[in-house]
């Protein structure tokens, strides 16, 4: 299993969140590999955050699964206290540019962006810990995005960025066109209109 930091476009670390590509056995037949595994993960956890004495145990309770046609943006996304989530996320078929947002007020990456491509063949893996908005888009038809979260989805909690925020300006890979966006997830706000206690 190798791992990558993620910086913002002014190559700053992204403090908490980081990149994982696990081992992959592949023959004729097709390939195989561990999707999830605690130990390593918290092995890696553990080098990136030498400092963090206190790891709280890790525990997903909820496996979700998204369908997107090539298009097709969702985002960006988070849930505020008490029920804020870590996600684990990765593309099994097509393709996404996945990207998180810093919502951290003490961080020194606040309100910057990382992005990576995950698909269903460099078989990366995101780590968005509590404290960042997320949100994709697709790439490609038959794009199957699947991530494990540390909370349940709550409605009453969740908030949405608009996607297209001047302020934090992600350079989305949409190549000028209209990307096909949910009803809600047009109703997104600004980072600058957030409340404060919608941070983190």
């Amino acid at each position: 299993m190798t791992f990558e930091k993620l910086f913002d476009h002014n190559k700053q670390e992204m403090n908490g969140a980081f990149v994982f590509t696990p081992k992959t056995f592949s023959d004729d037949r097709g390939y195989f590999y561990e999707s999830w595994n605690k130990n390593k993960f918290l092995e890696i956890y553990r080098a990136l955050n030498p400092n963090e004495k206190n790891i709280k145990s890790l525990e997903f309770v909820q496996d979700n699964q998204s369908l997107s046609r090539k298009g097709v943006l969702r985002g960006l996304h988070y849930q505020i206290n008490p029920y804020t989530q870590g996600k684990l996320v990765s593309c099994i078929n097509g393709e996404i540019f996945d990207v998180i947002v810093d919502l951290r007020k003490e961080s020194k990456t606040f309100g910057k962006w990382a992005g990576v491509y995950l698909n269903e063949a460099n078989f990366k893996q995101i780590w968005i810990p509590s404290g960042f908005a997320h949100g994709f888009y697709s790439l490609k038809d038959q794009t199957r995005v699947l991530y494990k979260t540390t909370d349940f989805w709550d409605k009453d909690s969740e908030r949405t960025i608009i996607w297209n925020d001047p302020t934090i300006n992600i350079c989305w890979p949409i190549n000028e066109q209209t990307p096909s966006i949910s009803d809600k997830d047009k109703e997104g706000i600004l980072l600058t209109k957030i409340m404060e206690h919608e941070l983190f």
